[in-house]
């Protein structure tokens, strides 16, 4: 059978496609993203991330540029295609991804590494390639990673809480910029409603969840599943037993965390100790 021959040209992949239609279509009316974002009322920089694959948007700003393109329901179709792919994650992934969206609150324990709902493209990059990703991979695996902050944006976000052992906040990116970048975006995050943020000092001494990294997704319907992960594999519980001890140990560590409070401070500490880059 002859190889099927691609018409357009275009991405087959769902999030490069939809940023790939609105670079298109704002060429077409030729205009720059600071002119798109004073015609519509949003910042000019949302339409620059959405363009590069680094955030899909909102359902309003998408079906306000549809309006604007006068293309009735095209790209709010593309944006529902590229919201539900998870096939951009790695494939020992993509059902916690799954379950993820549609998780209806979600707390979790960081022993190293920021969790990827929280880190900046220069954090994850880092981590990435720390982890061996290169090129074309590295550059896709950075573009899911920031893809999944968007379950954290907008009014309808569940709520989420994490507990990051000090040893998140005192391993800094080897980039000075980056890593403040990353501090100032946490603080910013640390004061979105529904999101709760803490940390647990060295001085709360060992605890139950030493070297394991732990996600909880409660799920419509009440039911409650985990995800614990290392450098090299993670694994999705689903029995009730499993599952229930390790919420407990989770509670432990929780009581000896600081409060959200105290661990804004903490952060802003750290954001103050990172110096800054000499002004060239």
């Amino acid at each position: 059978m002859p190889q099927r021959r691609l018409v357009t040209g275009r991405s087959q992949e769902p999030r490069q496609r939809f940023a790939e239609e609105l670079r298109r279509l704002r060429a077409r009316k030729g205009e720059s993203l600071r002119q798109l974002g004073e015609r519509l009322g949003w910042d000019w920089s949302l339409f620059g991330k959405m363009e590069k694959g680094e955030t899909l948007g909102g359902p309003e700003v998408v079906q306000a540029l549809d309006h604007y393109y006068g293309t009735p329901g095209m790209l709010l179709a593309l944006w529902e295609l590229a919201r539900g792919d998870h096939t951009q994650f790695r494939e020992r992934y993509r059902q916690y991804m799954a379950l993820e969206a549609e998780a209806v609150s979600l707390w979790h324990f960081a022993v190293s590494v920021l969790p990827g709902l929280l880190q900046t493209a220069g954090y994850a990059r880092e981590v990435l390639s720390a982890g061996g990703l290169r090129g074309e991979e590295l550059e896709q695996q950075i573009e899911a990673r920031m893809g999944r902050r968007e379950l954290l944006e907008g009014d309808d976000a569940p709520p989420f809480r994490t507990i990051l052992s000090e040893a998140v906040l005192r391993t800094a990116l080897r980039n000075r910029t980056a890593w403040r970048e990353q501090l100032e975006s946490l603080l910013e995050a640390a004061d979105r409603p529904g999101m709760s943020v803490h940390v647990l000092p060295f001085s709360a001494g060992h605890y139950g969840l030493d070297a394991t990294d732990v996600w909880f997704l409660r799920l419509p319907g009440g039911h409650t599943v985990a995800y614990i992960e290392n450098a090299h594999r993670g694994e999705l519980i689903e029995e009730h037993g499993p599952v229930e001890r390790l919420q407990r140990a989770y509670d432990a560590v929780r009581d000896m965390a600081m409060s959200p409070a105290e661990s804004r401070k903490f952060i802003l500490r750290m954001l103050e100790e990172v110096p800054c880059d000499p002004t060239p």
